[in-house]
């Protein structure tokens, strides 16, 4: 008979033989007449028996083949939670390494830092994806950017903003204002694979120039005007929605653009202080600003739009998006679920 390699037997296989092994020898037979009997080497025989000898028949059931999970691998238990929490928590800038982003190699290049040896790129991905991480594309943020500053915004100052305004009844708008430019190449186009398509315009690019502010009910307000922004168009803008609300006290937020924080402007908000206050975003933090989604929005959906040549065809294009999309408050609210928003909604 030819001999089985046990190696290679189903585990269910393998336990009705060890077992049948067991009772034949408990009958007398030697190991060399069980092994031909069951088809197996008179070694692995022995084997079995002596292992059921001195732990029981417990041992007989098939145990996990191969090596155990975790063995033979570069980084123990503790250095793997070590660089996964650097990866999370730092820039590999700030740890003096020379990559922008988390990449791969970045990773590797970490590793040999910290430890000393060259881990293969393919295995550094292998240790990203176990450490449930995936290349994503990131989110651009300033260096002067103060993150304390912005935390103290969210726990601390807006808390603070929403409940006076809640007890004054007065009403909370985001605002910002955006320059618009015909021909920008937003939105994609179908075309053959290997053949960019080509998006037409006119040589002179078009320009418009808007403020709007929304609130978190979905009400949207918008103004175009011509020429540089400065702090006498907002106070015109802002002159308006005090009369749009009618009587109703106004919180207009802003972020820190220089003209926000002009003179006439403060003197003037200061003189009306009953019917609008004015506070600012934490600087270069865009991403807590609802109507910076606007904004983007806003060029998406022109960019959708047939391009028209004749003059003054942006501002109109532009002005039909803005007065769509204040008939939609269910979408303006939207902004507000974005994650960075999610304090204002």
């Amino acid at each position: 008979m030819k001999l089985r390699d046990g190696r290679k037997l189903a585990d269910a296989e393998l336990y009705d033989r060890r077992k049948q092994a067991v009772l034949l020898y408990e009958k007398g037979e030697t190991r060399i007449e069980i092994g031909r009997l069951l088809g197996v080497h008179r070694n692995t025989v022995g084997e079995w028996i002596s292992a059921w000898k001195q732990q029981g028949t417990s041992v007989l059931k098939p145990r996990r083949r191969g090596v155990s999970k975790g063995s033979g691998r570069s980084l123990d238990p503790e250095q793997e939670r070590y660089i996964r929490r650097r990866i999370i928590d730092k820039a590999p800038d700030q740890l003096k390494l020379p990559f922008a982003l988390w990449t791969r190699e970045a990773v590797a290049e970490f590793i040999f830092s910290r430890y000393g040896f060259r881990m293969p790129v393919r295995t550094v991905g292998d240790y990203l994806k176990r450490w449930g991480m995936s290349p994503q594309k990131p989110v651009k943020r300033a260096y002067q950017r103060s993150e304390p500053a912005v935390a103290k915004w969210l726990n601390e100052e807006y808390p603070t903003i929403k409940a006076k305004a809640k007890a004054d009844g007065a009403e909370i708008q985001w605002a910002d204002e955006t320059g618009l430019q015909s021909g920008e190449n937003r939105g994609r186009s179908f075309a053959p694979i290997g053949e960019t398509p080509v998006r037409r315009h006119k040589g002179t690019a078009e320009k418009a120039n808007m403020i709007s502010s929304v609130t978190n009910q979905g009400k949207l307000r918008f103004m175009f005007y011509e020429g540089r922004f400065n702090q006498h168009v907002l106070m015109k803008y802002l002159k308006r929605l005090i009369k749009d609300v009618a009587g109703r006290p106004l919180v207009i937020i802003l972020d820190n653009h220089p003209s926000h924080h002009g003179k006439a402007l403060k003197a003037w908000a200061g003189e009306n202080s009953d019917k609008i206050t004015l506070h600012y975003l934490p600087s270069y933090s865009p991403d807590l600003n609802p109507d910076e989604f606007l904004n983007c929005d806003l060029k998406y959906q022109i960019a959708k739009r047939p391009d028209r040549r004749e003059k003054g065809s942006l501002k109109k294009t532009a002005t039909s998006v803005m007065r769509s999309l204040q008939k939609m408050p269910a979408r303006i609210a939207s902004y507000f679920e974005a994650e960075s928003i999610l304090y204002a909604s």
